[in-house]
């Protein structure tokens, strides 16, 4: 592990780099149409849990883009133990140049990823790779119907100021060119099994790292976690299903 790389040293090794599962990965999958997909990209793909059942459960190979070598390659790893090695192609670059090296996608999926370039600058940028009648299956971090607590609302204000309520995230999606075909909220219970159970301790360890930096980077995945236990069900992973009109 290399001892200088935040991104490395605190998630390194994690097969989970986001809330979800494959339960809902598949939940996602369930609610579109059974068919045979032609182009399949994952966007944001990090180390690829969900790329690994999107290749196990669709008849195509998967296109996973990621702009981190390390998570890419650590899914290469886990692919070929699985065997299927040949169902992904792993592609070293931002999902906002998507458009630049594909283009008709049949399918396009992103878990937890689409913030990093804005989420509605992803639903516009990504609509003009992906065909007319094409999919897009994307979570998006949105406030829920529960009231926020104070501190909900500061840690967001700062960390995720762009941050939506789940009506407003779909009103831009219709804007934006796509049809809601289904939608619902990831459990609770997938933020924390596999992610932050695992996280938790990692950050706490090196919030004691001698580089500035890191040191920084531990105290607000420590704070994350702790807003997450206190919070009520005020916010969430909102997974959408698009059509692309």
């Amino acid at each position: 592990m290399n001892g200088n790389d935040p991104i490395e040293l605190m998630f390194g090794g994690l097969q989970k780099l986001g809330p979800g599962s494959d339960a809902e990965t598949r939940r996602a999958l369930s609610l579109l149409p059974a068919r045979e997909w032609g182009l399949v990209v994952d966007a944001g793909c990090g180390s690829g849990r969900q790329t690994l059942v999107l290749a196990q459960e669709i008849d195509s190979i998967v296109h996973a883009v990621d702009n981190y070598q390390p998570f890419l390659d650590d899914l290469n790893r886990r692919a070929g133990a699985l065997g299927i090695a040949g169902q992904i192609e792993t592609h070293c670059f931002s999902m906002e140049t998507i458009p630049e090296h594909f283009r008709q996608i049949d399918l396009l999926w992103s878990e937890g990823a689409a913030y990093s370039i804005g989420f509605g600058n992803a639903l516009r940028c990504w609509a003009s790779a992906i065909v007319s009648g094409g999919y897009l299956a994307v979570s998006e971090l949105s406030w829920l119907d529960q009231p926020a607590s104070d501190r909900e609302r500061v840690f967001f204000a700062r960390e995720y100021p762009d941050m939506k309520s789940t009506r407003e995230n779909i009103s831009l999606a219709e804007a934006t060119g796509y049809r809601l075909v289904e939608s619902f909220v990831m459990p609770r219970e997938t933020w924390w099994e596999g992610y932050y159970e695992l996280l938790e301790p990692r950050a706490r360890r090196l919030v004691a790292h001698a580089d500035p930096e890191i040191r920084l980077f531990a105290e607000q995945t420590v704070e994350e976690v702790e807003v997450f236990k206190q919070s009520k069900g005020s916010y969430g992973y909102l997974f959408l299903l698009l059509q692309r009109r």
